[in-house]
């Protein structure tokens, strides 16, 4: 009797364990995701083509998409080298934008929270407010030590990614993201 309830139990708990981690895993970065050059995007989150597991993973995080021809956003979690994106790292974004009225670059902490600068300054760069290079290619430090040109404050330490959204781009069309090319995130330094 007792081994027929301990059995019982472990099936319960192996049946539910099971069905909770493969829900975890489907709502992480996968399902409906697209990968261009190390930077992930869900372009169709906010249309009725999203699945389901899109759809959920925006309920889950509370947040609210650009529509389908407003704009895409991407994240990137790890450098051009594949180590995770950290604070306490220095990088440089560097490379040309892909076509956009208006993009954006910030960074955040795994939970979507902008990373304070520790600074009085922006937690953000716009493409109305950097140095381009006279090919129209631009490099973007990103850390929490000062730099010339183009820098993008970040303070404390831990993992982070860095968000890059473009607005009213024709890329939000489904006009060949594959095809794209997207800036490089190449690791600097480290604080020891």
């Amino acid at each position: 009797m007792l081994r027929t309830v301990l059995l019982t139990l472990l099936t319960l708990t192996i049946a539910i364990g099971g069905g909770a981690a493969s829900v975890w895993l489907a709502l992480g970065e996968g399902v409906g995701a697209v990968d261009v050059g190390g930077w992930t995007t869900f372009p169709d989150i906010a249309t009725q083509d999203a699945d389901p597991y899109s759809r959920a993973r925006a309920a889950r995080d509370g947040r609210l998409s650009l529509g389908h021809n407003e704009g895409l956003a991407f994240a990137a979690m790890r450098d051009s080298a594949g180590d995770a994106l950290r604070r306490d790292c220095a990088y440089t974004v560097e490379g040309t934008m892909p076509a956009a009225r208006l993009w954006t670059l910030y960074a955040t902490d795994p939970q979507g929270t902008a990373v304070p600068t520790g600074t009085r300054r922006d937690n953000f760069l716009s493409s109305w407010a950097v140095l381009f290079l006279p090919d129209d290619s631009l490099a973007i430090t990103v850390g929490t030590r000062p730099a010339p040109g183009n820098w993008l404050a970040t303070s404390g330490s831990g993992p982070m990614r860095l968000v890059l959204t473009l607005y009213d781009t024709p890329l939000a069309g489904d006009a060949g993201l594959t095809d794209i090319v997207m800036p490089q995130v190449l690791k600097a330094g480290c604080d020891d």
